[in-house]
């Protein structure tokens, strides 16, 4: 799991590229922490390179949206492939985050 995280200005962009199992989502956590300590802009989950997503990895980004709400912030999970497409309708993270292509 690679993840790359780019801040300009009121934007935070967290390119995700990989599988988002159990194991990785413990050191993405990690990396994720100063992005969720400073979520009061707008953060972009950048999906397209993500393969697969597991519960801990939706917990991941269940996180960052409190977070966001709580700043004032927003999050944008931005092009996610049909698999996590799926996982995201199953789960209603459909309702909770603003999808875009």
């Amino acid at each position: 799991m690679e993840i790359n995280i780019n801040k300009q200005e009121n934007v935070t962009t967290v390119k995700l590229v990989g599988r988002l199992d159990t194991p990785a989502s413990v050191e993405v956590s990690k990396e994720l922490e100063p992005v969720a300590a400073d979520a009061a802009g707008t953060i972009i989950l950048d999906c397209k390179d993500l393969t697969y997503i597991s519960s801990s990895g939706l917990r991941i980004f269940l996180t960052l949206r409190k977070a966001a709400t709580a700043q004032g912030g927003t999050v944008i999970v931005k092009s996610i492939n049909q698999d996590i497409r799926n996982v995201f309708m199953m789960t209603g993270f459909l309702n909770l985050f603003r999808i875009e292509e």
